[in-house]
């Protein structure tokens, strides 16, 4: 896919951060837009800043852990719009805790939406971008999908996943020929509030030696690359047809540690976490 004019993209967690940016910088080029998030409030603030473009603009209440209602969003966007070119599973959320420590419930709820949410969005609009004649799926996986760290080990299983699924998706829309494909993006520190919509579990302190205050606050201060920035580097990549789209320094400087050191990474790891602790 090497533009974007008048295609139609779907987008969830469009409300804020990289979402957001997203179907701004598709509106500029000239993209039709279906965006869903489950922020209400921060969905029609990104509806309110699409319309100075000319450009069809649909919106949708989505909890991407529903099946059942994925499922219909993409029928919807379908009918209302004609056709689907992209869909970005963009949503995500950020849980810290041990693993001792970990609620089920907490488990389950990152799980649903970070992985379940992808694998339903893929599969729910994978025959109408089939469809369509022109198809893209760009699924957000993270750094933290490159290597596993103390404290994130539900958010680094989710994104080990969402890595691993849509790697082996890639492939097999090439084995088949298909008319559509499919990329895994690994952004770094952005400039998005999934530190402050984050769950942190109490026995973080134990772990790290952090409450969540502070854990929240040292989160940010990783926060390196603007969310337009990101959205731009997606875009690229989509328009590049790459397989693993890496956003930020601190993304590739991780990337290039883990594929040079693939166990001794964690040692270095261990050891910053307890010089930080002291």
């Amino acid at each position: 896919m090497k533009n974007f004019t008048d295609k139609v993209a779907a987008i969830t967690g469009a409300g804020s951060g990289i979402g957001r940016h997203l179907a701004l910088n598709l509106a500029k080029a000239g993209c039709h837009l279906a965006i869903s998030d489950v922020n209400e409030t921060g969905l029609a603030e990104t509806v309110k800043m699409l319309e100075e473009y000319p450009v069809k603009v649909t919106s949708q209440k989505l909890d991407v852990a529903d099946r059942e209602a994925m499922y219909a969003w993409a029928d919807k966007v379908v009918a209302d719009h004609g056709r689907v070119n992209l869909i970005f599973n963009n949503a995500g959320v950020a849980l810290g805790s041990s693993i001792e420590g970990m609620a089920y419930e907490d488990l389950e709820w990152i799980m649903g939406i970070n992985f379940s949410g992808v694998v339903y969005g893929t599969k729910a609009f994978l025959p109408h971008l089939k469809s369509s004649g022109e198809g893209h799926i760009i699924n957000t996986s993270s750094v933290f999908g490159l290597a596993g760290i103390p404290s994130q080990s539900a958010y680094n299983a989710t994104k080990f996943a969402v890595r691993g699924f849509t790697e082996s998706l890639r492939m097999e829309l090439d084995l088949t020929g298909s008319c559509v494909s499919a990329s895994c993006v690994h952004p770094g520190g952005i400039k998005t509030n999934i530190a402050q919509s984050a769950r942190f579990s109490d026995n973080m302190k134990d772990l790290i030696g952090q409450d969540e205050v502070t854990a929240k606050a040292q989160f940010e201060e990783m926060f390196i690359t603007s969310a337009d920035r990101a959205a731009r580097v997606i875009l690229k990549g989509v328009r590049c047809n790459k397989r693993r789209i890496l956003i930020g320094p601190d993304a590739r400087l991780l990337d290039w540690t883990v594929r040079l050191m693939p166990s001794f990474y964690q040692r270095i790891v261990v050891l910053g976490t307890r010089l930080q602790m002291r």
